[in-house]
């Protein structure tokens, strides 16, 4: 206890705008639903003048369909702003004054699998990681305790990445395992630093946590009796991977929903209900044929604001309260995630963010979808207006082979469309390998 009172001490004087950033979230979060929903309302013509002024393309859009941001207008009144927008408009998106020396550009590969680029600058980041310790918070947490996270996205565990390294991880007391890829071997050393570190909270991926609660349960090992809560992310968390950890590692399983380029939407309470953290996002449902889209506004981000954001998941708003103490209303999420470990003949399973980051900034490719039918194959289908040319394709094969199996045979199709599974959703990795 005194050890993580130390270390929390240190990391409010490390970081000292993301705790700055925590404490305004946990001050100011409304009481009850009403002043939540009041406050969104606030926060969202606030943010819509905003763009309308300070970007061009927001300026021009809403001139375009005559909305005048300063008068009477409702959120179905304004355009949608689609990931195809995002690439094409991405600098128009930015606002004007912008200190371009202080911006970054990150990436995504999204969900959907339509490679994706944004702006983002020091306070989306530290603002990020403030709402992740108020998720955290849910499950008893507190700051200063440990963390142990199981990453499958392999630039956000190398230096300047999502996840620090070195003192920074210590004084944060968080820890993060590099999960792209893993044998049998590795889950096994997995589980005993799990014991060895004795966290408060797991972390990671869905696939990933699920796979190593199952080796927990078929080996007997014991869990440290120090965990509070697993927080899944990235992935749709089904019920059998949520049974198997909650099995293994003895405590509660918290379901998370953001993105990279905007994080924090929605998180599991104690009691299992989803909140949608309306001090962060507005967000809707609009049914689209047989299923329920999902389309967010950041109401934080005046950098790069994305507001009526097609994000490509599925999901609905829920009616009802919760006892859990959060004032936040409800959702429930729809199956958008599900994507497949990718095998090698040698054995070793490869997740599939290591695929989603291969094609970081190929913003050409409007979708695409690794297949693999057999361990020593994998294809990728493209949907492009053009063929990649023939070194970005050259690369690809490459770090593929550098990366995940040196005599993998890699192929490239250039498809009119790829279609969705039989559930209506997009994989961007799909496996058929047992």
């Amino acid at each position: 206890m005194i050890l993580d009172h130390l270390r929390h001490r240190l990391h409010r004087r490390r970081r000292p705008q993301r705790y700055a950033l925590l404490d305004m979230l946990l001050h100011d979060q409304p009481c009850g639903r009403e002043a939540a929903l009041r406050r969104r309302e606030e926060d969202l013509h606030r943010i819509v003048r905003f763009a309308a002024v300070n970007t061009d393309y927001y300026r021009d859009r809403y001139a375009e369909a005559r909305i005048d941001v300063g008068g009477e207008w409702n959120i179905a009144d304004l355009p949608l702003l689609r990931k195809a927008d995002v690439t094409q408009y991405l600098d128009g998106l930015l606002a004007r004054g912008a200190d371009r020396s202080r911006a970054k550009i990150g990436h995504t590969g999204g969900s959907t699998g339509k490679p994706l680029a944004f702006w983002y600058d020091e306070f989306k980041h530290e603002l990020m990681l403030a709402g992740m310790c108020r998720s955290y918070m849910g499950s008893g947490w507190r700051p200063g305790q440990k963390i142990l996270n199981f990453w499958g996205a392999r630039q956000d565990t190398v230096a300047g990445g999502v996840f620090g390294a070195g003192l920074d991880d210590f004084i944060a007391a968080e820890k993060t395992i590099a999960a792209h890829e893993y044998t049998a071997r590795q889950l096994r050393e997995w589980a005993d630093a799990v014991r060895a570190y004795r966290p408060v909270l797991l972390q990671g991926y869905a696939s990933i946590l699920a796979e190593l609660a199952r080796f927990v349960v078929a080996h007997g090992l014991p869990m440290p009796r120090s965990l509070l809560g697993v927080y899944s992310t990235a992935e749709v968390l089904d019920d059998g991977q949520r049974e198997i950890m909650e099995r293994a590692f003895g405590c509660k399983v918290f379901n998370q929903y953001g993105s990279r380029e905007i994080p924090n939407i929605a998180c599991e309470c104690r009691r299992g209900n989803m909140h949608v953290f309306t001090d962060m996002v507005y967000l809707e449902s609009l049914r689209a044929g047989d299923e329920d889209r999902l389309v967010v506004t950041s109401l934080t981000n005046r950098l790069m604001p994305f507001i009526r954001y097609d994000i490509g998941d599925s999901g609905r708003l829920v009616d009802g309260d919760c006892g859990c103490g959060w004032p936040f209303p409800l959702m429930a999420m729809g199956m958008c995630r599900k994507n497949d470990l990718v095998r090698t003949r040698s054995g070793k399973r490869v997740h599939p963010a290591y695929f989603n980051r291969l094609l970081y900034g190929l913003t050409q490719i409007e979708q695409y979808q690794f297949v693999q039918d057999e361990p020593g194959r994998i294809m990728l289908n493209v949907v492009a207006p053009a063929q990649l040319d023939a070194g970005t394709a050259a690369a690809l094969r490459d770090s593929i082979r550098r990366d995940v199996d040196g005599q993998i045979e890699f192929q490239i199709n250039y498809v009119a469309e790829i279609p969705r599974s039989a559930d209506g959703k997009h994989r961007f990795v799909i496996s058929h390998c047992v």
